[in-house]
């Protein structure tokens, strides 16, 4: 069993992931964050709806393992990262980056 993710809507997105292939997915109308490893499907969806106000239709997420990483003889692990992708209904868009 998976540990309930309880904290603000706020804390559950971390940030957008900007990508090529995140970029081409703009055009379907599909967004990638960096989401809290602990949260589930359902708080994705309502984080985004509230700090976008927006319709999500889906949320697909993708939670690859932890890579290690080594410096000399000193061995470690990255933080997990999980990611979100949400698709937003039709007429429904997120202003990612700032109008120059």
């Amino acid at each position: 069993m998976s540990k309930l993710f309880d904290s603000r809507l706020a804390d559950v997105i971390r940030k957008p992931v900007i990508t090529e292939k995140a970029t081409n997915a703009l055009d379907l109308n599909q967004y990638t964050f960096e989401v809290d490893h602990r949260a589930a499907k359902p708080q994705i969806k309502a984080a985004v709806e509230a700090l976008f106000s927006v319709k999500v239709i889906g949320v697909n997420t993708m939670n690859p393992p932890r890579r290690t990483r080594r410096v000399g003889k000193f061995s470690g692990k990255r933080s997990q990262v999980k990611k979100a992708i949400v698709r937003l209904a039709e007429g429904d868009k997120i202003q990612l980056f700032p109008e120059s």
